[in-house]
């Protein structure tokens, strides 16, 4: 197939992002908007006010309604985890059959248990799911910046083709069919940064973060093994490379969000896929029998059910044993 069109669903920072990339390799573009006025006001100023600084390429159409990205021959699914079944039920009645979809977010839907892929092959059985995830931000990327990620779906050629689309000289997507490695990376880290930032808050030190992420990569990699990720995902970009990103940084809402729970004030509210998937996760892997003692800490925090100190001595005072 051949995709020259790409159309982004949903017009935050980084659907906004998303959009500006696929321009960026030449493509038309449309991008969706829910809100009509969020519509009109990037189209009459070519600028989001959620990625501020950012002039949208003239080549990017703005629309409201769904059907509008009916023709693209590809669309991106840029829409908070929890959120994205309601989007892609609403998006139904206009796809083409065989449209590929790709999920841009990064966690497992509550309740069900699903990734993101899952709903979408649920919602839209009429689709070919993918997943786009690997460290990045939103401004980055906008910028041009230089970036890497990994695109993944079940067809070898489609991801290619894919990856293909989106990809220019800075930004580029791998290709792969291990989809539910790259789903489990971008949804773990985003609970070991939630940890990771509360270790910043406590001021525990470089050494304590260091241990911290390196034991949370261990849960990340054992709870992949255990659901059939690839070793070589798990070690790539969807998987260490953005536990590197976003247990390293501020402009990563969910280690923002652990940085103001470990100095004891209140979050500033914004986005954190990670509050929403800690528990989840921590469910999905009692069943499968994993062990994952720092995403159960976090998820008991966010929960209420353990303090930040709490959390701390439940994790500093655990038995000794081999490292695996």
């Amino acid at each position: 197939m051949s995709v020259e069109h790409i159309a982004v669903v949903g017009a935050g920072a980084w659907g906004t992002a998303l959009a500006s990339i696929a321009a960026r390799a030449g493509r038309t573009v449309t991008l969706c908007a829910r809100d009509a006025g969020t519509v009109a006001q990037i189209a009459a100023t070519r600028e989001n006010p959620r990625l501020p600084g950012i002039r949208l390429d003239e080549r990017i159409a703005v629309a409201a309604a769904l059907a509008d990205v009916a023709r693209a021959d590809a669309i991106l699914l840029v829409i908070p985890a929890q959120a994205l079944r309601e989007a892609a039920t609403a998006l139904a009645p206009h796809l083409r059959a065989s449209t590929p979809v790709v999920a841009c977010a990064k966690g497992i839907e509550r309740g069900t248990h699903k990734f993101m892929t899952e709903v979408i092959a649920e919602a839209l059985p009429a689709a070919r799911p993918a997943i786009l995830s690997g460290p990045s931000f939103a401004s980055d990327v906008a910028r041009g910046l230089p970036t890497a990620v990994t695109l993944a779906c079940a067809d070898d050629t489609l991801s290619a083709e894919l990856a293909h689309a989106l990809g220019s000289q800075t930004f580029r997507p791998y290709h792969s069919t291990d989809v539910r490695g790259v789903e489990i990376g971008g949804a773990a880290k985003n609970v070991l940064a939630i940890a990771a930032g509360i270790v910043q808050g406590r001021s525990l030190g470089a050494s304590a973060t260091a241990a911290l992420v390196t034991r949370g990569f261990a849960e990340l990699a054992r709870f992949g093994r255990a659901l059939g990720a690839r070793a070589e995902t798990l070690t790539g970009l969807s998987g260490l490379g953005d536990v590197v990103l976003s247990c390293s940084t501020p402009q990563s809402r969910n280690f923002s969000l652990g940085v103001a729970l470990g100095e004891g004030r209140k979050p500033d509210g914004k986005l954190a896929e990670g509050a929403f998937t800690a528990s989840v996760l921590v469910e999905l892997a009692n069943q499968k029998g994993v062990e994952m003692p720092i995403s159960a800490a976090v998820a008991a925090v966010l929960d209420g059910r353990l303090s930040v100190d709490g959390a701390i001595d439940s994790l500093l005072t655990r038995p000794f044993r081999a490292e695996g």
